[in-house]
């Protein structure tokens, strides 16, 4: 087996339905397994897996109950059968070539490819990629290979990152510091489906006041100059956090957010809100040191 395509899912049954459907499309591909990671589903995910698991490619379920992403991805590396794994979210569709473009950029055990990322709103939005989808990111892994070796070698996820966001960029820094080299893979692009009506207001609060948490804990293991500035954890921002946003100007935003305003204004007050909810908690985990 060449390649271990793992995805780690929870309560997305239908998305991930899609998501398998479009592995089974690929053209060009090597020889590759799909590690489907059940993260805690009360759905019918495991049904949905053991339904294609006899099928081409093979697809193999397994669990682990803890939600957590990178305990959930640590789980499918260690059942794949591949030499170089390949990472995609549960809610993604593949086009034929995207694997085979994976392959294609892979040069060896040292090397992590990243490829485009579109977000769009439905299944039939299938734009090509451009530049906006360009991402400097070491490992998003949304969309990503690297070598089983590397992946070791550098530890694997740190399970540690028990909420939303940073997980993937730390793993990023280690791989980075075990010298493996960076490479950016236009043809291994991919759609990430994203409805807005799924993306609420309170999905995306919740989402930034955790990824200031995982932020802080990022700091406190790398603390360099590069760390603060991608995490906002700079002097100027942190100014601003403790001084500049009170409650009343968060109720503004929120109320502009859902209001009967324009809706270039509702997106823009949504856009600061959520800057501003994920800079205050970030001020806060640094404070409480929460940086294990």
């Amino acid at each position: 087996m060449d390649y271990s395509v793992v995805i780690a899912t929870k309560d997305r049954q239908e998305y991930l339905r899609r998501t398998l459907e479009s592995l089974t499309r690929q053209t060009s591909a090597p020889p590759f397994e799909v590690i489907v990671v059940d993260n805690g589903s009360t759905d019918g995910t495991r049904g949905i897996v053991e339904a294609r698991a006899q099928r081409v490619p093979a697809v193999r379920y397994v669990a682990e109950p803890q939600p957590n992403r990178g305990k959930a991805r640590n789980r499918g590396v260690e059942f794949a059968a591949g030499r170089y794994i390949v990472f995609c979210d549960d809610d993604v569709s593949l086009p034929p070539g995207w694997l085979a473009a994976h392959a294609a950029a892979q040069t060896g055990d040292d090397c992590v490819v990243n490829g485009p990322i579109l977000n769009v709103p439905s299944y039939d939005a299938t734009p090509k990629p451009a530049l906006a989808n360009y991402s400097r990111a070491f490992l998003c892994t949304c969309n990503a290979s690297l070598s089983k070796e590397a992946f070791y070698r550098a530890g694997g996820f740190d399970e540690s990152f028990d909420l939303y966001g940073w997980e993937d960029t730390e793993l990023g820094v280690r791989l980075r510091q075990a010298k493996c080299r960076w490479k950016f893979a236009w043809d291994a692009f991919l759609w990430h489906i994203k409805p807005p009506a799924e993306n609420t207001l309170e999905i995306e609060s919740r989402k930034a006041v955790e990824k200031a948490r995982m932020a802080g804990r990022f700091l406190g293991k790398h603390p360099s100059r590069r760390a603060r500035l991608a995490t906002g954890a700079h002097a100027l921002n942190l100014l601003r956090a403790r001084y500049l946003l009170p409650d009343p100007l968060l109720a503004f935003y929120a109320g502009l957010s859902s209001g009967d305003a324009p809706g270039w204004l509702r997106r823009l007050s949504r856009g600061q809100l959520l800057d501003a909810l994920y800079a205050r908690e970030l001020v806060r985990a640094l404070d409480a040191g929460d940086v294990r």
